[in-house]
């Protein structure tokens, strides 16, 4: 039995969306049959039909299978003569390894863009730790609702996230959230979650592990957390019994570990409808532009160049980008590049989505920056330091551009009270 299999999918109420998500900083992203979604994503009268990618010869292998397919039977690693058995009917292709990996591309960019601290397990999947994304985006299960409706927009591609405070249970969350829905395990629940479920669950149970623990008489997560050390270690050495029996408590220490130097930071935003005023268009790059300044001096980066990303409404994308002398993380500069690459475009159709990103990131603290000629030594940049401070103590809505006070166009926004403006035209003058 596969590890999905063990741990099912039935969606328990108690481990909902709106579960507390005090401390579940680990989230993990799995995307929902992969090699599959991508190619009725490309091929969209296979939609709702038997689809399996893999091998296609007698000795081939099943690499994934539309959820459709899944109602037959049929899995990942499966012998494909056995597949086609179970489900003649299916769709067969094969793979496709260029376009997966365009797709996990931009998949891990939408996880780079919440927080660098993701370790990609494989192309579909990846550890997130998003301790240090809080503030900017909100709690855990907020993140991970964000994370699923870019994907979903941008990559027409669906997900399932756990959300938890360890590494091992929030990717069990996923599997058990799973198609296209996410899992909360709140701290003060992780026993309630692991215990009911198989031995097969557990990290390190394969077929020959599970027979002999079931011999001993335990076949769920909690039998094994409750037996004699001394009886696992009988069984099944030293090792797999410490390691079986720490998983079984729910402890896991292990830290997210990037293998990932940030290239780019950036952010979207997609209108609720498509918008045509330049206007509107303007105040949007405006708050990408605070919003990505923001995430660059949260991180401690500067970059040289700056990318404006333009789908219109028919979703074809056009990307637009700059290089600029020295690196910046002044919001103001990195929107004044951005509203003159879209100037210069000249976009007459409608548009859905706009995006502000900029590239060629290196340390600020080692960056040297020229001024230039009649430039003061101080201004923007001490003011949107200033403004981070205010943002970390009551909140980013609590500072921002004069010009998006009041907006009213087509994105869903919010306006603080008490908001405090910055002038659109002409920079502060320091204290």
């Amino acid at each position: 039995m596969g590890r999905s299999q063990a741990i099912g999918r039935g969606r328990d109420p108690r481990f909902g969306p709106e579960a507390d998500d005090a401390g579940c900083t680990i989230l993990h992203v799995d995307m929902d049959a992969f090699f599959a979604a991508v190619e009725v994503r490309r091929r969209p009268e296979l939609r709702g039909k038997a689809v399996i990618v893999g091998g296609l010869g007698p000795r081939g292998v099943v690499s994934s299978a539309s959820y459709e397919a899944r109602r037959f039977g049929v899995r990942s690693a499966m012998p494909a003569m056995r597949a086609r058995a179970l489900c003649p009917h299916a769709v067969f292709l094969p793979p496709d390894f260029t376009e997966y990996s365009a797709a996990s591309t931009a998949v891990m960019r939408i996880f780079r863009d919440v927080t660098p601290l993701v370790e990609p397990l494989s192309l579909d999947e990846a550890f997130l730790d998003v301790a240090g994304a809080q503030r900017l985006l909100g709690r855990p299960a907020i993140i991970a609702r964000d994370i699923r409706a870019r994907i979903a927009e941008e990559q027409r591609l669906t997900c399932s996230v756990g959300v938890a405070p360890s590494k091992f249970v929030a990717k069990l969350g996923s599997t058990r959230a799973k198609p296209d829905g996410v899992i909360v395990v709140p701290t003060g629940q992780v026993l309630d979650f692991l215990h009911p479920l198989p031995v097969d669950a557990l990290w390190g149970v394969g077929e020959k592990a599970a027979e002999t623990l079931h011999r001993l008489g335990l076949m769920t997560v909690g039998d094994l957390a409750a037996a004699p050390l001394g009886m696992l270690r009988s069984a099944l050495g030293e090792a797999s019994a410490a390691h079986l029996h720490e998983l079984a408590w729910g402890r896991d220490s292990r830290r997210v570990v990037a293998e990932h130097v940030d290239k780019s930071i950036g952010a979207e935003m997609t209108y609720d409808t498509d918008v045509t005023d330049p206007v509107t268009i303007r105040r949007s790059l405006l708050a990408l532009a605070d919003k990505v300044g923001a995430r660059l001096r949260a991180a401690g980066h500067v970059g040289r160049t700056v990318t404006i990303k333009i789908r219109v409404a028919d979703f074809r994308t056009v990307n637009r980008s700059r290089t600029m002398p020295t690196g910046t993380d002044v919001a103001r500069e990195i929107f004044a590049t951005s509203w003159t690459l879209f100037e210069a475009l000249r976009v007459a159709e409608p548009i859905r989505l706009v995006g502000v990103r900029v590239e060629g990131l290196s340390a600020a603290a080692t960056t040297s920056r020229q001024l230039t000629l009649g430039e003061p030594e101080r201004g923007w940049r001490e003011a949107e330091a200033a403004t981070d401070a205010l943002a970390a103590r009551f909140g980013r809505s609590i500072v921002g551009p004069a010009s998006l006070l009041g907006q009213t166009d087509h994105r869903r926004t919010e306006n603080h009270p008490h908001s405090t403006v910055v002038p659109l035209s002409d920079p502060p003058t320091p204290s």
